[in-house]
């Protein structure tokens, strides 16, 4: 029916009619591109002007298709689908008619995106909360305010009407230099700090792919300021020398960067157990573990991060809203067997 594609991409195709061709133009292309799209979608398509025939734009879905003749289709972009209430349990901390505190288990994506459409926490809020959301955060993020990693635990707020929206966006945005906003996390970690509580200031950027973040040098063109406080709260396996196998540590944002504390974690050393991305290359220091331990750090296949503080100002009262959470039951195994 065709030649190879001359172009390809996710908007535009060209193709050319090959020596057999014949019938209708929709039904020409539906076969063409292998059923990628139906014929009633191709025939609407030409009907809206985006398919053209050696050169001229073609409205008529019958129109016959001949040998040689060259054939580009404008495909639109496509739309993210608008995401739905999904019945999914969520650990509300408070709630009321400004906003929802939750507990995050691990695992939850935030909100819809590539890969990740449905079963997220803004399908569970949309379900819970109905049309009191903020819609301000955007079609996708509907009450949004910030955001935990996927495999990150923890306390949550979310938006339920536009007037919160803004004026809780802002006190993340300021990052709690002027304000209440506190966030604090626990982390557990390979190794042991050198210094039992410090700064890192390090700013962040890409890491050569959509998601990952590294170091990066203050005058690069996508290096944004990065500050993480963290103070040592445990030592596990602990030598003569002050060194030890592993560590419990607090960590407070002082920015909320991507990745933050895991990059910054990673930067000085100290990668947290468990993180596939900023730690693998210390997967093999759980052999230097009894063989307990071993088995609990080698079972453990998320970033080993709880955000187990959120303080904030009430949008509507101005009271000061403080609300912690203990460690989940996996971090806590995991705590519980590095300390024996």
């Amino acid at each position: 029916m065709s030649a190879p594609f001359k172009q390809a991409d996710d908007t535009r195709k060209v193709l050319t009619a090959g020596e057999d061709a014949t019938g209708r133009l929709d039904a020409w292309l539906a076969d063409a591109l292998g059923g990628e799209h139906s014929r009633s979608r191709l025939k609407a398509l030409i009907e809206q002007g985006a398919v053209s025939v050696n050169g001229t734009a073609i409205t008529e879905p019958k129109k016959k298709v001949h040998p040689g003749d060259e054939i580009v289709i404008e495909l639109p972009q496509p739309e993210d689908p608008e995401p739905q209430g999904e019945d999914i349990p969520l650990e509300v901390l408070h709630e009321d008619e400004d906003l929802i505190v939750i507990l995050k288990p691990a695992g939850l994506v935030v909100h819809p995106g590539a890969g990740n459409w449905t079963g997220t926490l803004v399908n569970a809020l949309i379900h819970h909360c109905g049309t009191s959301l903020s819609g301000i955060g955007g079609v996708k993020r509907p009450g949004i305010v910030h955001r935990l990693d996927k495999e990150t635990s923890g306390v949550m707020v979310a938006a339920k009407n536009d007037a919160a929206h803004r004026h809780l966006s802002a006190q993340f945005a300021d990052h709690g230099r002027s304000g209440p906003l506190e966030r604090a996390y626990k982390a557990v970690v390979w190794g042991r700090p050198r210094h039992l509580r410090g700064t890192i200031d390090a700013p962040l950027g890409r890491a050569g792919d959509r998601t990952k973040r590294a170091v990066k040098r203050e005058e690069s063109e996508d290096a944004r300021e990065a500050i993480t406080h963290y103070e040592v709260v445990e030592r596990y396996g602990e030598k003569p020398d002050a060194t030890c196998l592993a560590s419990l540590v607090e960590c407070q944002l002082e920015t909320g960067r991507t990745h933050q504390i895991r990059v910054h974690m990673a930067h000085i050393g100290h990668p947290l157990i468990g993180d596939p991305e900023y730690g693998a290359a210390f997967k093999t220091k759980a052999n230097l573990l009894p063989e307990e331990a071993r088995a609990v750090v080698n079972a453990f296949h998320r970033q080993a991060l709880h955000a187990h503080l959120l303080a904030f100002e009430h949008p509507r009262t101005g009271e000061v809203m403080e609300f912690e959470a203990p460690m989940p039951a996996d971090l806590q195994h995991l705590v519980e067997a590095l300390r024996k």
